[in-house]
């Protein structure tokens, strides 16, 4: 069988074998004129500007029909042989296209994973095409797309917290403006109100706390802070409750009643704060008996020094002398008692500035406020139990708390004594002192050390 393969190729000559073998046909157009012989030293191809005839050497040569030395010429007498190694021979005249492979498809390209293109089966297969492979990943650019991301889900969560927290707020109509009402003074003037309110609270929590059942609300506590507009420590004055002030509308009484009386409330209460004080007040803030009990919890109590022994059935509390940290319900007791000191009441400011002072610092503390377990029950507690007014937001409340965080000055407004009108004892300011004071937080100075109370 080799033997007829062998001597069929033998008989073809060199020329018959170049044109007709079936790998060259692709490579040919149909109707292409054959190459003329060429003679040593002569280019593969016509040169231009000889009419197509292969260049002679100089001085002559051979002729264009010439056989080439060492080459044999075609002899069309022959029959030409046919090549039976790819099967039949081929019918028609069109010029005979590459098969299509796998890389052709239109899914395929010349950088895809062939490493190259290829002409089909039996077509010529590119080299692998050179590819930049990524070095090691960096672990300090993987670092810094982390903090980027919680830098960005942090800044994400406070406003989403922001908005949350202003919108559940409880708006209270309580500064509103009125013919002879103080012009506007530097710094920022707060006035803080804690109320007796038992609103919220059922009968084992009023027992539990020691409220009583009283009804209605009445201030058991009014703060005024002042927080400075540049450099400078903010100041808490405590307003006795039974200080001895003009109220519009009802002549002389105590300061506390203003806010009792059918036609009061936050408002009256706000606007004799200003008259008596010649401060204009920019925020307002009330709290009550169960959102003040809810705060301290929310924020794991607040430690206090607790300056002497104190056991009290009707504020509900027995607390030993020395550090230590109460909870919402010892804290309440702890503010409200008066079984301590020759004058009660004022024993009792003392103790409600320094609870006030170490609850809001703890609340504005980064463990607090970076710390979901305690920052969000303490903004639902508070927005569910704090009334600010209608031009306070939570980014005011946000500037309370880092001023009180900032080491404010303590005191109390001066007084002269205690006197006796119409069956009650109230108290008596001293008026040069307290217009000294006031004096000096309108034009947001430190208050002179002289005036200030222990």
């Amino acid at each position: 069988m080799v033997g007829k393969y062998f001597e069929k190729w033998r008989r073809c000559d060199v020329g018959d074998w170049q044109e007709d073998d079936d790998r060259t046909r692709a490579l040919r157009s149909p109707a292409a004129a054959p190459v003329p012989p060429r003679a040593a030293g002569q280019p593969a191809f016509p040169v231009p500007g000889q009419g197509g005839r292969v260049a002679q050497p100089p001085g002559g040569g051979l002729p264009p029909d010439a056989p080439t030395p060492g080459r044999q010429t075609r002899d069309d007498t022959v029959p030409r042989a046919v090549s039976q190694v790819y099967g039949k021979a081929r019918s028609g005249t069109s010029p005979v296209r590459p098969m299509k492979g796998p890389s052709d498809s239109p899914a395929a390209s010349p950088g895809g994973p062939s490493g190259g293109s290829s002409g089909g089966k039996g077509g010529i297969r590119m080299p692998n095409t050179i590819r930049r492979t990524k070095g090691p990943r960096r672990p300090g650019r993987l670092i810094a797309r982390i903090l980027a991301g919680l830098i960005v889900l942090l800044l994400v969560l406070a406003v989403a917290g922001y908005f949350t927290i202003d919108g559940r707020l409880q708006r209270i109509d309580a500064l509103s403006d009125y013919e002879g009402r103080p012009a506007d003074t530097p710094g920022t003037t707060w006035l803080l109100v804690g109320s007796d309110s038992r609103e919220g609270l059922t009968k084992a929590q009023r027992r539990k706390l020691a409220t009583g059942s009283s009804v209605g609300r009445r201030t058991d506590t009014m703060m005024l802070l002042h927080i400075p507009a540049g450099d400078g420590r903010p100041t808490l004055v405590s307003l006795p409750r039974d200080s001895y002030v003009p109220i519009e509308g009802h002549g002389s009484d105590k300061l506390n009643a203003a806010y009792s009386f059918k036609d009061g409330g936050p408002k009256l209460l706000a606007k004799t704060v200003e008259q008596a004080t010649g401060l204009r007040i920019d925020n307002y803030m009330e709290i009550g008996f169960g959102g003040f009990v809810g705060i301290v919890d929310a924020i794991g109590g607040v430690e206090i020094d607790v300056k002497q022994s104190i056991k009290d059935p009707k504020a509900g509390i027995n607390l030993k002398k020395g550090v230590q940290t109460l909870d919402g319900a010892e804290a309440l007791g702890y503010v409200r008692t008066r079984a301590t000191g020759s004058i009660p009441d004022f024993e009792r400011t003392q103790r409600q500035r320094q609870f006030f002072s170490a609850v809001v610092k703890k609340a504005a503390s980064p463990g607090v406020l970076l710390n979901p377990f305690t920052s969000v029950p303490l903004a639902f507690s508070a927005t569910d139990s704090v009334s600010v007014g209608e031009e306070t937001g939570a980014f005011n409340l946000l500037s309370l708390g880092l001023a009180m965080g900032d080491n404010p000055v303590t005191t109390i407004v001066p007084f002269s004594g205690f006197e006796n009108v119409n069956s009650q004892e109230v108290v008596r300011w001293d008026r040069d002192k307290a217009l000294r004071m006031f004096r000096a937080l309108a034009e947001d100075k430190q208050v002179p050390k002289d005036v200030l109370g222990k």
